[in-house]
């Protein structure tokens, strides 16, 4: 039996990338595995982690008495590997006339993601996809999600209480 649809009501969307307009995971996958055969580690269990959140962040989970300038050093090389590596990255289906829905209807939205402008730009490029006006990136933020604070700044740029926003991620 066909589930009713629920009915969500926004007055913004707050959108992440990676997983919701942008399918990546050809790229991170790659350059993860890599770090984590340089690092001695598991690939698979190194995956569990990656995921929606900034390098630095995972890297000090999987390698936690590790010294955070390292962490950062090695996510801004990382950074760079991903940036020059589009190879498999494509939109997610309907992502294209999702974002340009929006756009014509005039729904207030914000990219909300844990990439930095570079590889944002570079990846939603390569998907084909328009870039939102509003993006909070990495360099935008302090914390790295799981932390709220990007869609927190996300809601606050765009003149909306984060409670009437939905969150795509």
């Amino acid at each position: 039996m066909p589930m009713a649809p629920t009915v969500l009501t926004a007055r913004a969307l707050l959108l992440d990338m990676d997983g919701t307009l942008v399918n990546s995971d050809a790229v991170v996958e790659r350059v993860w595995r890599r770090w984590a055969d340089r690092h001695g580690l598991d690939g698979d269990e190194v995956m569990k982690v990656v995921h929606g959140r900034q390098g630095y962040a995972s890297m000090a989970v999987l390698l936690p008495g590790r010294p955070m300038e390292q962490n950062h050093a090695d996510n801004a090389r990382m950074l760079a590997e991903e940036t020059a590596d589009m190879d498999g990255v494509v939109a997610i289906e309907g992502a294209g006339e999702f974002l340009e829905s929006l756009r014509v209807q005039g729904v207030p939205h914000a990219l909300v993601t844990s990439a930095d402008v570079a590889l944002s730009t570079a990846r939603m490029g390569a998907a084909g996809l328009s870039m939102p006006e509003l993006r909070i990136t990495a360099e935008s933020v302090g914390a790295s999600k799981p932390d709220p604070e990007g869609f927190l700044k996300g809601a606050a740029e765009l003149g909306v209480a984060p409670e009437e926003c939905v969150v795509f991620e």
